[in-house]
């Protein structure tokens, strides 16, 4: 029965889906800085932007240690979420 379940993909948990939405947030937010009219709120964005990427990194590093991502997918949420 084991060998009936090795070719299934992992289960998607919420640190799974948190990977993705972290990392479009920051994306997000880059841009908002990028566009930003004044200092402080791109200043205000940029910090955002980079608690949301470390907020993708905390749940990447779960999602790792569960097996369920590869150890080299450190940005594979940006590129796939286009």
């Amino acid at each position: 029965m084991a060998t009936a379940l090795k070719g299934r993909r992992p289960r998607i948990t919420l640190d799974g889906q948190l990977v993705t939405y972290w990392d479009r947030e920051a994306a997000r937010l880059d841009r908002l800085a990028a566009q930003a009219s004044f200092g402080w709120s791109a200043r205000r964005f940029a910090r955002k932007a980079d608690r949301a990427r470390a907020l993708a990194a905390q749940s990447r590093a779960r999602e790792i240690a569960r097996g369920n991502l590869p150890a080299d997918a450190s940005s594979e949420g940006e590129a796939g979420s286009a």
